[in-house]
């Protein structure tokens, strides 16, 4: 395991961004992992974009071009992360590459296609295309999934700290000790970080990694919460039948807590089909509405989170505990 350890001004350092390079990694890499026809046919297209992903798809260290933190927050562009990329030169790009061969599994990696020249604006340029084709048809419902999980952690945040939020991040993400985070990185050096770490999710797959640019800035890209897909599929059609088919897609995604507007674009209907949906829980007694402002956050009543217990959707006891000791602080309407 790797040691991030973090000085005591990177502890009051750390954020949250939402970072659109990322979200084009993870989906590229998904794709090359799941050997999707329409992407197999684009990276074809070019050898190095075949010997680029093909290493990094079975790689514990990314190239350096594809790992660059965000750093606008939550309005973090493509554009700027994208000029990044094109920024590094060649003989790093290489370099990179090289030490993504020497972490790889299974066969040797061809990665003779890293002795061309311009690598580094090349890649941007197939990133920027990737982005196109398949990450931005799709753009405001992934969004919704990235600030509905940032929302999860924030408030997690404020009630827990910081130790709870990374140890909901990955499986092979934990706080060793008071000041150090253990990554599961093996064979890399301990990193020493004072600025803090930049949490950036995504929605596809279940990978983690780590990015660092100088001057140091360090992120972690993780899973996004709040996706129905590791739900046993038998017990999500059980509870449809009882409910139908929309208030139980609105009852699994509230296992994280979300706004109509939010819950619209992750399930890809109407603003109306989901506040009906909305209601119909409400007078059910299964969910809550909590107010910020002008803004409604929804989320599970108790008995919501023993309703999908009943029907063998995982629910842990610490989740229902919290649940039942924060259920005055919702509202019904």
């Amino acid at each position: 395991m790797t040691l991030l350890r973090l000085s005591p001004r990177a502890l009051t350092r750390c954020r949250f961004a939402v970072s659109p390079l990322a979200e084009t990694v993870g989906t590229l890499l998904n794709l090359e992992r799941l050997a999707d026809p329409r992407f197999r046919r684009w990276r074809d297209r070019s050898p190095a974009r075949r010997g680029l992903f093909d290493l990094s798809a079975r790689t514990k260290y990314l190239p350096d071009p594809l790992a660059v933190p965000p750093d606008g927050g939550l309005r973090t562009k493509l554009s700027d992360e994208l000029a990044l990329v094109a920024g590094f030169s060649d003989f790093s790009v290489r370099d990179s590459v090289r030490l993504a061969e020497a972490a790889s599994w299974g066969d040797r990696p061809d990665i003779s296609w890293a002795s061309a020249d311009g690598l580094a604006k090349q890649i941007a340029e197939d990133l920027a295309e990737a982005w196109e084709l398949f990450v931005r048809p799709d753009w405001p419902r992934r969004r919704a999934v990235l600030e509905r999980d940032i929302a999860y952690r924030t408030e997690l945040l404020a009630a827990e700290g910081w130790r709870a939020v990374v140890a909901t991040i990955a499986r092979n993400t934990s706080w060793a000790t008071d000041d150090a985070i253990a990554f599961g990185r093996p064979g890399h050096p301990d990193r020493i970080i004072d600025d803090g770490i930049i949490f950036a999710p995504h929605t596809e797959g279940t990978g983690t990694w780590t990015c660092e640019f100088p001057p140091p800035r360090f992120a972690m890209t993780y899973p996004a919460r709040g996706r129905a897909a590791d739900v046993d599929p038998a017990a999500g059609a059980d509870l449809a039948r009882l409910i139908g088919d929309g208030r139980a897609r609105v009852l699994l995604e509230l296992r994280v807590p979300a706004t109509s507007t939010e819950l619209a674009r992750i399930l890809g209907v109407s603003l109306g089909t989901v506040s009906a949906h909305l209601a119909g829980l409400r007078s059910a007694g299964v969910i809550t509405g909590v107010r910020s402002g002008r803004t409604v956050r929804y989320r599970l009543d108790p008995r919501g989170w023993d309703l999908l217990a009943a029907f063998g959707v995982p629910v842990s006891s610490s989740v229902l505990d919290q649940a039942r000791s924060s259920g005055a602080d919702g509202f019904r309407s």
